[in-house]
């Protein structure tokens, strides 16, 4: 198996967990656990396929990764009362899926010969469109858009990196290694720190 492909794998699962925890605090029945973690597991990265003209969609080649998808649903739902703060799991797997599934979507374009601009793209639509789906259809505030915290800024920061290790000579895997790093600590530090970036406020127009 390629490395490209144990991060696809990797993206999945924990995305499939988080997806599984908001669908927890929603109070779905299993069914819904099942969705709403195989929606985000793979909705970033069917975007990103679609957009790239991959074919077929990672997930309709591969099954197997709809199946990890709905073991964790499985995991989850019956494991979700254990934990002490499930939305802490929650926007710490969430850290962590954002980071790798950044990650994979950077290498498949690297891994097509796209252009940088179109790289970064899809390392952040991959990052983000999955978790703003969940967010979304569970009727929760979007990570991605919550005021001034640190989401998509990370992941082009480690898409952007990618871009440029590779420009100076890194093979793709170390260069996705280093998106995956730069895209995570950003987060964590928003998470830890609060750092933020600067939100547009409201001025009453001059009289």
């Amino acid at each position: 198996m390629s490395g490209l492909a144990l991060l696809d794998y990797a993206s999945v699962l924990v995305f499939a967990l988080t997806g599984a925890l908001v669908a927890s605090r929603a109070q779905l029945d299993l069914v819904g656990f099942a969705f709403i973690a195989c929606l985000t597991a793979v909705g970033g990265g069917t975007v990103r396929d679609l957009l790239l003209d991959r074919h077929p969609v990672f997930w309709v080649d591969q099954p197997a990764y709809i199946l990890i998808a709905c073991a964790a649903a499985i995991l989850v739902f019956f494991t979700a009362h254990l934990m002490e703060s499930r939305y802490n799991w929650l926007i710490w797997l969430d850290s962590f899926a954002l980071s790798i599934a950044a990650a994979a979507g950077t290498g498949a374009a690297l891994s097509l010969g796209q252009s940088g601009v179109i790289v970064v793209l899809m390392g952040v639509t991959t990052g983000c469109l999955g978790g703003l789906m969940r967010d979304v259809v569970c009727n929760e505030v979007p990570l991605v858009l919550k005021q001034g915290e640190l989401y998509v800024s990370c992941a082009f920061a480690g898409a952007l990196t990618a871009v440029f290790a590779t420009r100076l000579g890194f093979e793709i895997l170390p260069s996705l290694g280093l998106c995956a790093l730069i895209c995570w600590a950003l987060r964590a530090g928003s998470l830890m720190f609060g750092w933020r970036l600067p939100v547009y406020k409201g001025r009453p127009p001059r009289t």
